[in-house]
Order: structure tokens, then C-alpha cells, then sequence
């Protein structure tokens, strides 16, 4: 191989990383971006009847890959709390569609949580009651029926791990008097009725 040649292999070897490490810086910006960008927050009513126990709500769509998160950090919340506390999830299916399109992964999952009930939301009907439009939305109303928490129990889009919001309600159901004002944190999920 000539000097020249060995050169010209090497000048396009500068040009070639030049152009891709801005490419990868950009495209991991943009993904970090999307992955860590709330979704629109809830606005439930601040009080539901009350009940024997705490109720958690959360809404899904049931073809949001962030919602697997959720689901996993749903269910180490639902293994701490034990008895203090009961769940419904509401999973969205459109009008036109049958209930079974709600049936997916996501539903097995919350079925298998003890504690857990996974509910039908045909057209988002009960989602709107409470205000939810972001898949993984989760609100807790106390034994009264007051609201106290409501947000994302995840850090980000599809990231399960330590987070605020699964932190903030154990809190909550530990010491249930030691936090009198409501809590929020973001929720990052897809839409919930995919719009």
C-alpha cells in the first residue's frame, strides 16, 4: 500500500468517525429526551367514597411498552403493602374493538399481582372520570377517600428501579399521618388512548 493511498484511508477514516459520533450523541439525546419527558398529568377528583383500606388506581394502555415498567414496580409496591392496600388497574380498549383487545402481556401481568384487579375501560370511560391521559397514571386514595398520591410510579419511560413515586406511596402507607398533603410526581407513558 502506497503513503498515498494508506492517506486517503486515513482521511476518510477522520471524516467517517466525525460525521458518526455527532450522529450517536444525537440520536441517545433524543432517546434520553423522549425516555425522560412526562407524560400529561392526571386531574382525579380529590375524593372517591371511602373504603376499609387504601385504593390504588392505575390506567394502562395495554399496548404501551413503558407500562411493562410500571407493572413491575406495581407489583413490588403491591408485596410491600400487603393488606393496607388494594389495586385496580383499568385497562383502555377502543369502542370498536372487543374487550379481549385489552387482554395482552400487560394484563396477565396485573392479573398475576395478588392484590391486583385488572379491569376492562372501554373508551377510557373510567379514565376520564379520574382525569388520567397518560398510560401508567396512578393514583391513591386513603382509607377516607381522599386523594393523596397520583403521578408515575417509574423514573422514566419504561425504566423500572428506585423512583419517587413507588417511594412516596410506601411512605404513605407506612405512615399514612405523616404526609398530609398531596403527592405528585410525573408519569411517562404513551398516551392512554393512543392519540
Amino acid at each position: 500500500m502506497s503513503l498515498r493511498a494508506f492517506g486517503q484511508k486515513r482521511i476518510a477514516l477522520v471524516i467517517g468517525l466525525a460525521l458518526w459520533i455527532p450522529s450517536v450523541a444525537a440520536g441517545l439525546s433524543i432517546l434520553w429526551s423522549y425516555s425522560t419527558t412526562p407524560g400529561r398529568a392526571a386531574e382525579p377528583p380529590r375524593h372517591q367514597p371511602s373504603a376499609t383500606r387504601a385504593h390504588l388506581l392505575m390506567f394502562v394502555h395495554p399496548r404501551c411498552p413503558c407500562s411493562d415498567a410500571s407493572m413491575g414496580e406495581l407489583a413490588k409496591l403491591m408485596a410491600s403493602a400487603g393488606p393496607r392496600l388494594e389495586a385496580s388497574v383499568y385497562f383502555f380498549y377502543p369502542r370498536q374493538q372487543s374487550a379481549s383487545w385489552a387482554h395482552t402481556g400487560l394484563w396477565n401481568s396485573a392479573g398475576a399481582i395478588p392484590g391486583v384487579r385488572a379491569i376492562e375501560d372501554r373508551d377510557a370511560e373510567i379514565a376520564g372520570r379520574f382525569g388520567a391521559f397518560t398510560s401508567g397514571q396512578t393514583l391513591v386514595y386513603d382509607a377516607s377517600g381522599n386523594l393523596r398520591f397520583k403521578g408515575g410510579i417509574t423514573a422514566a419511560r419504561g425504566h423500572s428501579g428506585d423512583n419517587a413515586g413507588r417511594s412516596a406511596v410506601e411512605a404513605l402507607l407506612a405512615s399514612p399521618d405523616s404526609v398530609q398533603e398531596l403527592v405528585s410526581t410525573p408519569v411517562f407513558g404513551c398516551s392512554l388512548t393512543g392519540e
